[in-house]
């Protein structure tokens, strides 16, 4: 089959997380960039240190990145250098969608709230589009961009590494020894919206879907959160506490712990060595959106997580829970 023309807008760390395991690169250009920080990247893919050129972790074909584009022109042109000069430096992100198969829009740090701008050309044109990380900033623009995607007939997809992250399925795997689990906490993500974006998606990877309401504390929005599921069956009944602002922590991890009557478990590191293995599941399915056309991630959910980052907001400023319905 041919293979899939790729169009990145943003060429930041995340662009090199993903566009590293889906196209041909030079590892020693980009173990030595510093400007995009490719490598941060390298340091995680390339863990052979007998052999600097061979990566360990798995790659995903199909995928061809054929134009590239950063309002820094110098990372855009940087990483295309990475890629041995293949990628088109675009001059707007609008020619990012032009003759490609799949925009694909990267974000390491930001809070989305420049998403729906950039993803309405490609799908403008009836373009398959993945967004990093957070969908969108409110649930306004999330459901725009899923409206523009239904109106031109082609897929849309966001999901953070955390919701599919191999590690975290296995950690979820050991709950029946708990006979299910009727509390949790995440510890992790960060202050930022992007971080925390990361601990509401773990949230739902492990306890599921279907959060009813929100209740938000801490010296600023989204610090420490509770979601309640309303009693929802096969969710934990006292809720789930997402503590973001929880200090640094090794290499970006995150960690969970699960509580019942029958005692407590608790997840192993789940960070940057284990984040490459997340990302490759999300390619996976990323490029069976573009062959199939269809959304391979329900949009109530996509939805859902920035719901529940909205209305944690509004939490912490009005000091009361806030339902998921509110602010839908």
């Amino acid at each position: 089959m041919k293979k899939i023309r790729v169009g990145m807008i943003r060429c930041d760390l995340h662009a090199f997380y993903y566009a590293a395991l889906m196209n041909k690169h030079d590892p020693l250009i980009l173990r030595d960039d510093q400007c995009g920080r490719g490598h941060a990247v390298y340091f995680y893919f390339y863990m052979d240190y007998d052999d600097p050129k061979k990566m360990t972790v798995p790659c995903v074909t199909g995928f061809q990145i054929t134009k590239v584009w950063d309002k820094n022109r110098k990372l855009a042109k940087n990483t295309a250098k990475i890629f041995f000069g293949n990628p088109k430096v675009c001059d707007t992100f609008e020619e990012v969608s032009d003759d490609v198969d799949l925009v694909f829009i990267a974000d390491c740090s930001g809070d989305g709230s420049d998403h729906l701008k950039l993803a309405t050309p490609g799908l403008k044109k009836g373009i398959p589009t993945f967004v990093d990380k957070p969908f969108a900033y409110d649930v306004k623009d999330a459901q725009v961009m899923i409206q523009l995607a239904k109106k031109h007939n082609t897929p849309i997809m966001s999901l953070s590494m955390l919701r599919v992250v191999p590690h975290a399925t296995r950690f979820r795997n050991r709950f029946s020894e708990l006979e299910g689990p009727e509390f949790g906490i995440i510890k992790g993500g960060g202050t930022t919206m992007g971080g925390q974006i990361h601990a509401i998606s773990l949230a739902q990877h492990l306890f599921g879907t279907g959060i009813e309401s929100v209740e938000c504390m801490g010296q600023m929005p989204l610090a420490y959160m509770h979601l309640d599921y309303g009693g929802k069956p096969k969710r934990p009944s006292s809720g789930v506490v997402l503590n973001c602002a929880s200090g640094s922590t090794y290499h970006c991890s995150m960690y969970a712990s699960v509580y019942s009557k029958w005692g407590a478990i608790h997840s192993p590191n789940i960070g940057d060595f284990e984040f490459p293995y997340g990302a490759v599941r999300i390619l996976k399915m990323i490029k069976n959106m573009v062959r199939t056309k269809k959304p391979q991630v329900p949009y109530d959910e996509v939805i859902e997580c920035i719901a529940i980052a909205s209305a944690a907001r509004i939490a912490h400023k009005k000091r009361r829970r806030v339902y998921i319905k509110e602010v839908m």
